[in-house]
């Protein structure tokens, strides 16, 4: 399912002044990104035959890769708390593609996504490589892939996950769903994992529609993708990172969506860049 139920802002043509700009940025992108991934299938191969799940090394390439990108984009980012370090997930409400590389330049984390993600050009490829947790939408595979999460989890990653199952236009936060907490309540897991809420909140260039960076429902990527790359001065993000919380003193699943949901809401009524904010670059 995909969130459409706002009008998307209208699509100005971009000026052919701006051509430049894009071709620098989205070729020196596609640099860094092909040469990220050509190093991260190395490390894979390594840290495959001494740690089997485990990838500390090819994780950091992957935030310094988003990191980079993200500088060449000249995308500001400020955070406001600190990541969770201890074992278990973050969940976020979802605006943008863009959200993979602003989450992932913060902390080192691996996504869950639909798996129809895994086989689109170019961003299935990264999605697959960097170890993104794919899942389907039939109930017949929900006890399957609640073994992975908690196999992954068992191995020490971070998982991020947005629980409003689609993205909208960044100036709201959808009903959570409580599907994917399942999994954290298994016996052997709930009482040492915990679950760190995340706000996202983007702000528009200039005299920009305030949805500028939202990209929800039928919008195509190409075209949301080029006005990005073509921006000559962009607007910025910020994560405000709540207190994680602690499964096990949730009575199920559905109190810890609750919980998490209403700590992402808070977090978008705050004013962006705040006394307490810090800017990454």
């Amino acid at each position: 399912m995909t969130w459409a139920s706002d009008t998307p802002p209208p699509e100005s043509p971009i000026p052919l002044r701006a051509l430049p700009r894009i071709l620098w940025r989205g070729g020196a992108i596609v640099l860094v990104l092909s040469s990220g991934l050509l190093l991260h299938t190395i490390l894979r191969l390594i840290e495959r035959l001494v740690l089997g799940l485990r990838r500390p090394m090819s994780a950091r390439l992957v935030q310094a890769v988003c990191w980079l990108t993200l500088r060449l984009l000249r995308l500001p980012l400020y955070c406001v708390g600190q990541p969770m370090t201890g074992r278990g997930a973050m969940v976020a409400n979802h605006v943008s593609w863009l959200d993979i590389l602003v989450l992932n330049a913060a902390s080192p984390v691996y996504f869950v996504s639909k798996a129809e993600v895994a086989g689109w050009p170019g961003i299935g490829l990264l999605a697959r490589a960097t170890g993104t947790v794919f899942i389907e939408r039939d109930r017949r595979a929900a006890r399957m892939q609640k073994l992975i999460f908690e196999a992954r989890l068992r191995a020490g990653h971070r998982l991020l996950f947005f629980p409003e199952g689609t993205s909208s236009d960044g100036l709201r936060v959808l009903p959570f769903k409580s599907t994917l907490f399942e999994a954290f309540f298994a016996p052997e897991l709930r009482d040492f994992l915990h679950i760190q809420p995340v706000s996202v909140i983007y702000s528009a260039p200039g005299d920009s529609d305030a949805r500028f960076y939202g990209w929800w429902g039928d919008m195509a990527l190409g075209p949301h993708l080029l006005r990005v790359l073509a921006e000559p001065r962009q607007g910025c993000v910020d994560l405000v990172f709540h207190p994680p919380q602690r499964v096990a003193e949730c009575a199920g699943r559905k109190e810890l969506a609750q919980r998490c949901e209403a700590l992402v809401r808070q977090g978008l009524e705050r004013e962006p860049r705040s006394a307490d904010s810090a800017r990454i670059f």
